[in-house]
């Protein structure tokens, strides 16, 4: 009953908010962090799109165990693991539970292994580069491939306004605590009850964080206009100047030696 009620504490928005900012700004002191934006998105293209053409158990299992690996060395948060995990069993789960009801053997379980290891390849994948690099880096690496600057601004815009986005939420949700009455905690049925009621306020209060954030994007975009960003980010030189910073390093080059000798032994070892 006590391990119920911990697990129960832990969903909530203080410990969710906390959870996704720490991945989204705390992990810079890590391996994957110290890497050339450029180096982890030429990764991520490969672990991205390779395994979704690739149909040998054995190949997905060895690029499966590197992947996590690399999370492991992102140090990403359990909040998103878990995340993860809910989402590899929601995605594949319910179609083995059918394929058993009806008629299924060896060969269905056989596919939808192989099915669950592309999608957990490819969003381990996912969970390493973008838990690696914080807006600025995202940002600059897709600059460096020449990416257009309103879409690249769009991406690092979109991470810079997640605090406030959580912010306002958390102030949104207090506002409906406050004109309401909050149920008991106490006990299983009280910490379901709560959870109940948290699902519901953040269902009521979706519609005024989006307008709310509106204005805010709004006045944003204003301010950058009127600072000249359109023209900055239209001149050459500027650009040039904003990426001058990017370096290969040696961990570039040790990362990017040991990720290419892995996945060539991995494939002569399969042919």
């Amino acid at each position: 009953m006590k391990a119920t009620e911990n697990i129960l504490d832990k969903f909530s928005i203080d410990y969710i908010r906390n959870q996704v900012l720490k991945n989204a700004y705390g992990n810079d002191d890590t391996f994957i962090a110290s890497l050339d934006p450029r180096t982890l998105l030429l990764w991520y293209l490969f672990f991205g799109v390779v395994p979704w053409f690739v149909d040998d158990v054995k190949v997905l299992l060895a690029l499966f165990a590197f992947v996590i690996i690399t999370t492991k060395l992102a140090k990403t948060v359990p909040l998103l693991m878990f995340v993860f995990c809910l989402g590899i069993l929601s995605q594949t789960g319910y179609l083995f539970i059918i394929s058993i009801f009806f008629g299924g053997n060896l060969e269905t379980i056989l596919a939808l292994l192989v099915l669950s290891l592309k999608v957990a390849v490819v969003s381990l994948a996912s969970i390493t580069v973008f838990s690696g690099m914080d807006p600025d880096k995202l940002a600059n690496g897709l600059l460096a491939f020449g990416c257009p600057d309103q879409f690249s601004f769009s991406i690092s815009f979109g991470y810079r306004i997640l605090p406030l986005i959580m912010e306002e939420f958390q102030n949104i949700m207090l506002s409906f605590r406050l004109r309401g009455t909050t149920p008991d905690s106490k006990g299983i049925i009280g910490k379901f009850r709560f959870l109940a009621y948290q699902i519901k306020v953040a269902i009521l209060s979706f519609y005024p964080l989006m307008l709310n954030m509106a204005k805010r994007s709004r006045t944003t975009v204003e301010a950058l206009e009127m600072k000249g960003y359109k023209y900055a980010m239209s001149n050459k030189a500027v650009r040039q100047m904003k990426l001058s910073h990017l370096q290969f390093t040696s961990r570039d080059y040790y990362f990017a030696s040991a990720s290419i000798l892995y996945v060539a032994v991995v494939f002569a070892m399969t042919l």
